[in-house]
């Protein structure tokens, strides 16, 4: 029987192959213009139906905010974190982008937010609960922030497998300000402390 760590990098393999939508080194150099990392995720049906949909419709969006072609990760089905009991599988991705010129982390936010109750979220106060869209800032070029609205870089990311899997499929060799590994690795150490089995490239996976 395969370890959790080779069967999910198969899986990586396997989605960087046929769903992934090129690397951040696409992404055109010597803009200036920082990079953005941003994590989608859903758990409900929306507007557009189900949750990949939901995500589909989402990354079109994300591509109107930015006057250069997003890379997006392929779709990862994963078991909730820290949810409710009975809470649905989240379908997840990862989105890179440069957003338009002039732009700052807040007003990013805020579209963001905005897209988020286009689809429908609705903020219950309940930590974690089911959602329509999520849609976290993961990255913004080099900036450091820590705020009511928003942190930066977002406190998680190097410990959630969720948002390693697809990043790595379209940064592997990325390090994340703050840390000292690339996510590649760090993707190594989430699955080590077996996070990885709750995770897998969805059978039915829809190209983003």
């Amino acid at each position: 029987m395969s370890s959790p760590g080779a069967t999910i990098n198969k899986a990586i393999s396997r989605a960087t192959r046929s769903n992934a939508r090129g690397t951040i080194a696409d992404l055109p150099a010597g803009t200036g213009i920082p990079l953005c990392l941003i994590g989608l995720g859903a758990n409900l049906d929306s507007r557009s139906g189900s949750p990949e949909a939901t995500l589909k419709d989402a990354v079109r969006e994300l591509q109107a905010l930015s006057d250069y072609p997003v890379v997006v990760s392929s779709m990862w089905r994963s078991s909730p974190v820290d949810c409710a009991p009975g809470s649905p599988d989240f379908v997840n991705a990862v989105v890179a982008m440069l957003p338009r010129s002039g732009s700052n982390p807040l007003e990013l936010l805020g579209c963001l937010q905005q897209i988020e109750l286009d689809f429908g979220r609705v903020r219950k106060g309940i930590h974690n609960a089911p959602r329509t869209l999520d849609i976290d800032l993961l990255v913004y070029g080099n900036t450091t922030m820590n705020t009511m609205v928003l942190e930066l870089p977002h406190p998680r990311l190097h410990l959630r497998g969720f948002v390693l899997a697809p990043l790595a499929e379209i940064a592997p060799e990325y390090v994340p300000l703050g840390q000292q590994l690339p996510v590649e690795a760090l993707l190594e150490a989430v699955e080590r402390a077996g996070e990885s089995r709750l995770l897998k490239v969805t059978n039915d996976s829809v190209s983003l």
